[in-house]
């Protein structure tokens, strides 16, 4: 099993310092390792020592980087929707434009990374990926993107199903659509063509709520700013259904004993621990290795989400916000919570599916709903 990390927080906290000291440090212990970057090919050839391309490149022993280009994933992409059009459909037309000629459009690059992601873990050559993206509410979407369009197809093929418009021309559409598809279109069988991405989606759903296949760490350094940014991520990344681990004081002045108690900070993220690290000033890393958090912990960080049926509850984590900043919605079978920028869309298993909500509060960082 493949176990991913990532690194969030503001813009110059040393995220990719540290998520590169974490990847030597899973190197150094025999685990065969994968750093994936996003940052500019030349920034990454600086902070690593070597040149790294769009394919894995061993860098160290144990350990490779591969820098993420959107247009190389484009036109790997765009080869397997011809292979999935070849499947589906009796004269693809897809088959004369080539990957090379294509654009990134706008949100498309999330959906590129998280499927290249999802084939590095599923290849079974890496013990542990360490994924350096920008940290940001961008990651948060890209991880939460599974959860976002799993909604989608579960409320607008219901939508589609029940429209007098589909009622209507339905009969006039299979017979066309059976002459050129290799697909019934009728109502029973309408979700036969997106049953191999409702698989996909679930089984990447699953693997982001589960902490020991991936996990999140904060990184700050002292700074106002650096600390407001990571608290609201903390509180985003529990909408996304991503676990965070804990906390990594980036730049910390060891020489004055700052230790995880004594700091001010830990308060700030309680009950999160929170690891202070040196600031790496020189080639040598071991003291920044040394001082890193036991990241396989994270499996002891407060969960996004707890489903108690027999006392008919739903209890999310939502850290950093208070109850202004969330909103609570029912459409049947889900409930929609939002709190900040995020909007997360619960599917209630079959036990509590219908119930009403019969109340709601927000206590110790938990908003509890019970039905």
């Amino acid at each position: 099993m493949t176990t991913t990390y990532t690194f969030l927080g503001k813009g110059g906290t040393g995220k990719t310092t540290i998520a590169f000291a974490t990847a030597k440090r899973y190197a150094s212990q025999g685990k065969k390792v994968l750093f994936v970057g996003q940052e500019p090919a030349s920034t990454l050839s600086l902070i690593l020592g070597t040149d790294i391309s769009s394919k894995p490149t061993e860098i160290d022993s144990n350990l490779k980087a591969v820098n993420i280009q959107a247009a190389s994933l484009l036109e790997s992409g765009w080869e397997e929707l011809k292979k999935l059009e070849a499947e589906y459909i009796r004269t693809p037309f897809f088959k004369k434009v080539y990957g090379q000629e294509l654009g990134v459009l706008p949100g498309v690059e999330g959906i590129l990374t998280i499927n290249v992601m999802r084939g590095y873990s599923a290849s079974g050559e890496y013990d542990v990926i360490i994924y350096d993206g920008t940290g940001d509410k961008e990651t948060l979407r890209l991880l939460g993107s599974a959860e976002v369009m799993s909604w989608y197809i579960r409320r607008f093929r219901q939508v589609i199903l029940d429209s007098d418009l589909y009622k209507a021309i339905s009969p006039f559409v299979q017979p066309v659509s059976s002459a050129i598809l290799n697909v019934d279109w009728t109502g029973d069988n309408f979700s036969q063509p997106t049953a191999k991405m409702n698989e996909l989606l679930d089984n990447a759903k699953a693997t982001i709520a589960d902490p020991n296949r991936v996990a999140a760490y904060l990184v700050t350094t002292d700074d106002k700013a650096a600390i407001a940014t990571a608290r609201y991520l903390w509180g985003s990344a529990q909408q996304v259904n991503l676990t965070v681990g804990g906390v990594i004081l980036n730049q910390a002045d060891l020489v004055d004993n700052i230790t995880a108690e004594s700091s001010p900070i830990t308060a700030e993220f309680a009950p999160l621990s929170v690891a202070p690290v040196p600031r790496r000033s020189t080639e040598d890393w071991k003291p920044l290795i040394d001082a890193l958090p036991d990241f396989s912990q994270a499996v002891k960080a407060p969960k996004p989400i707890i489903i108690d049926i027999e006392k008919s509850q739903v209890s999310l984590f939502l850290p950093s916000f208070d109850k202004k900043q969330i909103a609570l919605t029912t459409n049947g079978p889900e409930v929609t919570i939002e709190a900040g920028d995020q909007r997360r869309n619960i599917l209630l298993p079959p036990p509590l599916n219908g119930k009403p909500v019969t109340g709601a509060k927000f206590q110790n960082d938990y908003l509890i709903i019970s039905f």
